[in-house]
């Protein structure tokens, strides 16, 4: 053969390789982007066809020890925590232990009332959907902040519009959540969500530091001043006052708003029991379709935001998502699938260039679109 043919013969022959293996493609792809934000670490995984067609790890666990993340070591994933809390609290409501329509201050054992509203109840519903017109003004790691009992500035948990009326993004909705399958279930909390929802699915991890094996955490970064600050509250363990534990009411300190510790394999395997409408692929079902489809419908606008699960339009330009993100102690993570359910992707950072200053993150949109370029689009550009 001529050698110029030749040339071109094997050019064609590469190019068609690359084509027909996005694992490659993508790698290099991120690996590029990953050096321009300056990533420490990141872990992904697709799902299409009910199961885990890709996954891979990233970078470096710690800094200081460098080394690498393994498949199963555990992210803190942040507010993707929230949809583990609601697939929980709607396990109860199947058993007619709660309703969404519940008012809240019957659940909590003491007055949750917009004072500026007093008569107007404010549900398990409201606090699902971040509609309940509660703030994390005054904290949100103990409910003392919102108990009257407690905090002489009670009132300044609500704002000024009446519940329903109005949205706002709150943490201490979640840590009110959690507090109430703890009583509901008379399980602890962090029990209650491993033994009912993780052991089912197969998946290991959960909230309670000292449940896990520690060997396992990636260490998460903030960049503060030119430099990556590690942040070792991210797996605080807070023995001590679960030692002296209040049943019903320390439920924050588990953080039922952002503190699950999860690998990002096994985040996509949670997340295909929520495609699949509270099934899991195997058959396993977590919570009924019903329940399923209440925690994927909007339940305002223009946050297009459900029960623990928001839609979004931009993330990946003209294909509308369904999930959740996380942002913490320099983490961004993202938990999407495509709202047709054709394909799913997870991505978790452990610390980059990029400053905490929305949700709307770079690093996971970029990752998120590179995911879907390489093995959802055919390699169609977005």
């Amino acid at each position: 053969m001529h050698k110029k043919l030749y040339s071109l013969a094997l050019m064609a022959v590469l190019t068609a390789a690359c084509t027909q293996n996005p694992e490659k493609a993508f790698e290099k792809d991120i690996e590029a982007y990953r050096k321009e934000v300056g990533n420490v670490g990141m872990a992904v995984a697709v799902v299409k066809g009910g199961e885990i067609v890709y996954h891979n790890q990233f970078g470096v666990k710690n800094l200081e020890t460098k080394e690498p993340i393994a498949e199963d070591d555990l992210f803190r994933i942040a507010s993707i925590s929230k949809s583990f809390s609601a697939t929980s609290i709607m396990q109860l409501k199947e058993q007619g232990l709660v309703s969404l329509d519940t008012d809240v201050s019957e659940l909590a054992g003491f007055p949750i009332r917009n004072p500026k509203y007093p008569d107007t109840v404010i549900t398990l519903e409201m606090l699902l959907s971040h509609t309940s017109s509660l703030n994390d003004s005054e904290g949100y790691f103990t409910l003392d902040a919102i108990n009257p009992a407690t905090n002489p500035k009670w009132q300044n948990c609500y704002n000024d519009y009446a519940p329903g009326e109005g949205y706002e993004y709150c943490n201490l909705n979640f840590n009110l959540v959690g507090t109430f399958i703890e009583k509901l279930s008379g399980e602890r909390f962090d029990q209650y969500v491993v033994n009912h929802v993780l052991k089912l699915l197969g998946i290991y991890g959960g909230y309670c530091v000292d449940s896990l094996d520690r060997s396992k955490f990636v260490s998460l970064y903030n960049y503060i001043d030119g430099k990556y600050v590690e942040e070792p509250d991210a797996y605080e363990p807070r023995s001590e006052r679960i030692a002296a534990y209040k049943f019903g009411y320390d439920t924050p300190v588990f953080s039922p708003t952002g503190g699950m510790k999860i690998s990002a394999c096994d985040l996509a395997r949670y997340m295909m029991m929520h495609m699949g409408w509270g099934t899991a692929p195997d058959g396993t079902k977590i919570i009924e379709e019903e329940d399923s489809r209440s925690m994927q419908t909007e339940r305002s606008a223009p946050e297009h935001y459900g029960l623990a699960l928001e839609h979004a339009f931009d993330r990946i330009p003209g294909v509308e998502l369904v999930g959740h993100t996380g942002s913490a102690y320099g983490l961004r993570s993202a938990m999407f699938w495509a709202e047709d359910r054709s394909f799913g992707l997870v991505c978790i950072s452990s610390g980059s260039f990029e400053e905490y200053d929305s949700d709307d993150s770079q690093i996971l949109n970029e990752t998120l679109r590179r995911l879907y370029r390489h093995f959802c689009a055919g390699g169609a550009q977005q």
